[in-house]
Formats: structure tokens, sequence, C-alpha cells
């Protein structure tokens, strides 16, 4: 399977002419009877050798943190290292070991072979790996630290942990900066934005008090904050024919859950029986990410907030009396007129950005671009 970002770099190198390439992508559109933006490609496998890879990957990084944690425990293992400390240490170099196995790993598979999950994985592995080791070095030192700046009372230890998920999380983001500046894998972005986010959400519940209590509406504005920059991604690259749409979409798919999930909490979906006037709300608000999702030509909010659309429907059909059918129902209802918006997505799409002005001059286009 070829993808645009191959057909960009085939043209780069002189391989195909550009001609001949927008050639090819009309002839795609036109056999599938859509634009290739609304494809919203993005690159998961190259072939099997990708799950091949993959398999053998995580067995190594699983045992090398394996390996890792049993130095920490038993070679290090002594009075000094007991407990926390111990415990910490471990882990600390369980994480280290997985960073730099990932990385090495990353050198050639992603590197040099462009393989795709393996090339997920791995930068998984390596920011997963160095959030472990910072983690685990604050844990082995979390008591000392405690101690030597005399932190006895319960705000105060609130404020240490938020400064140690601070310092991890910042950390984390700089680890995924030097991934995305060697290897350039698309996801890399959204790793990076979600360690910001969980910076910036662990010093307000740290530092600011009964900031707990708005936990949803903090979310719903870090969930916003990283949209905005997947829709800067988006309008870089507004045929997506770059790695930049590739980045979008990871970008959009962290991003779709934040706002999805706090918005229904403190609607209270799940807080009881839901009502037939809150599975109303509910049904609008789906609608309106669905104008949303047309707009940008993304579907993340759509799949994030499924499970509230299908939870109201449900309840629906069960308090107007279809008890035993309400699961069959609601999942043919909903299945329906997710393939009827699937299969009829290019002219609902064209009749939402046409009312939204100038604004849809700076979304994907609504029609694939011909050559003459």
């Amino acid at each position: 399977m070829y993808s645009e970002i191959d057909l960009a770099n085939a043209v780069e190198a002189g391989v195909l002419t550009p001609e001949a390439a927008n050639a090819f992508r009309n002839h795609v559109a036109e056999g599938r009877s859509a634009p290739a933006v609304d494809e919203e490609h993005f690159r998961l496998l190259t072939g099997f050798n990708d799950i091949f890879v993959s398999i053998a990957a995580m067995l190594i990084l699983v045992a090398v943190a394996w390996i890792g944690f049993y130095i920490g425990s038993k070679i290090i293992g002594n009075q000094a290292f007991e407990g926390p400390r111990q415990f910490g240490t471990s882990i600390a170099i369980a994480g280290g070991a997985v960073a730099v196995t990932s990385w090495l790993l990353a050198e050639y598979f992603t590197r040099q072979r462009r393989m795709a999950l393996p090339s997920i994985l791995l930068l998984l592995g390596f920011t997963g790996g160095v959030f472990t080791l910072i983690g685990g070095i604050f844990a082995a030192n979390t008591p000392w630290l405690a101690e030597q700046f005399n932190l006895t009372t319960e705000m105060q230890q609130r404020q240490l942990a938020g400064a140690i998920s601070i310092s991890t999380g910042v950390v984390t983001a700089i680890a995924a900066w030097m991934h995305w500046r060697r290897f350039m894998v698309p996801i890399t972005v959204a790793v990076g934005a979600m360690a910001l986010v969980g910076v910036a959400v662990g010093a307000i519940m740290a530092f600011i008090p009964g900031s707990h209590e708005a936990i949803n509406p903090i979310l719903l504005g870090a969930g916003l904050l990283v949209f905005a920059l997947a829709m800067r991604w988006d309008m870089s690259d507004r045929e997506r024919r770059t790695r930049r749409s590739d980045v979008a979409f990871w970008l959009h798919l962290a991003a779709a859950p934040l706002i999805a999930h706090p918005i229904f909490h403190m609607l209270g979906v799940f807080d009881g029986q839901i009502s037939i006037a809150m599975a109303g709300v509910v049904l609008v608000l789906y609608v309106a990410f669905a104008c949303i999702a047309l707009a940008v030509d993304r579907r993340a909010l759509l799949v994030s907030s499924l499970v509230y659309v299908l939870w109201a429907m449900y309840a629906l059909f069960q308090q107007s009396g279809a008890v035993e059918l309400a699961a069959a129902l609601t999942a043919l209802v909903i299945g329906s007129a997710l393939l009827m918006l699937s299969a009829f997505w290019q002219p609902m799409r064209r009749a939402v950005v046409g009312m939204l002005g100038g604004v849809g001059e700076r979304l994907p286009p609504t029609q694939q671009l011909s050559v003459a």
C-alpha cells in the first residue's frame, strides 16, 4: 500500500513527475468517487512484516525491562536501598534500559526501514521508558526530598508530587522532541502534546487548591488547545499529501477524548439513569460533533463520543418500552446512521463547508483538485 508521503517522496526523488503523481491521485479519486483528502489516510502497516517485527520488538523490550528491574531489585538491593528507594531504583533502571533499546532499534527499523507499526511502538517504548526512568528516580528519592525540605503537611507533599509530575512530563516532552528531530514519526508530536497536557494538569492540581473539583473543564480546555494545534498542522497541508497530515491525524486522535469525555461527564450522562431530555441533549451534541467532523474532515470526535450516543439511544429505547430489544435496536439505528454518514460524507461535507464562507477556504478541499 502506497501513501501520499510515498508519492511525495517519489516526486522529490525524480522517480515520478508532479503531473504523473497528480494524474494518479485523480485516477484513484475517480475510482472511489471521493476526494483523496476524504480518505483520511494514515500509515499503520506497510505489510505483515510490520506485525512480525512489532511482536519481536515487544518481546525484546519486555525482556530488557524485566532484566533491568531484576538488576535494581537484586544486585543493587541492600539496606541503603530498601523499600521505596529500591523499587524506584529498579523501575528507573528498567525504564532507562527500555528507552535506550527502543532508540537503538529505531535507528534501523524507523530511520532506515521506515516501518510504520514498529516505529510507533518504539516511539512509545522510548517515551514511556524515559517517563519511567525519571519517575523512578524521583520515587527513589521522594522520602529524602521530603525530609530535606521538611515537607510535613499534606499540601506540601501534594506540591512535591506536583513538582515531580511536572518535571517528569517536561523531560518526557523533551525526549519526544528529540525523537521527532531524529526520526520524524508522525505520532511523536501527539505524544509530546499529551506529555505537556499532563504537565499543565499536574501543575494546576498541585498548586491551585480545589482544582480537582474542576478537572473536567481543565481537561476540556486542554483538549481544545490540542485540537487547535491539530488544525494548525492540518491547515498547513490542506490536500493532505505530506507527513504533516499524519501528524494532524494523531493530534486529532489525542484531542477528541479530551473534548468529548469531559463534556459528557459534566452533563452527568453516566451518573444514573439517563432521562429523555438528557438523551436528547446527547444526540444534539453528537450531531454538532458530526458537523465539526465534516467541516475539518476528521472522524476522531465521532469515534470518541460514540459510547455516549449509544448509551443515550439505549436509554430512549428502554424508556419507550422496547426493553428486550433496546441493545439490538440501538446498534441497528446508530450503525445505520454511521454508514449513511460515511456513504454521503462528500455531499454532506460540501454542504457544511459551504455554510462556513471564507473559513472553508482554509479547510481541506471538498473536491479532488484536478490537473489539466
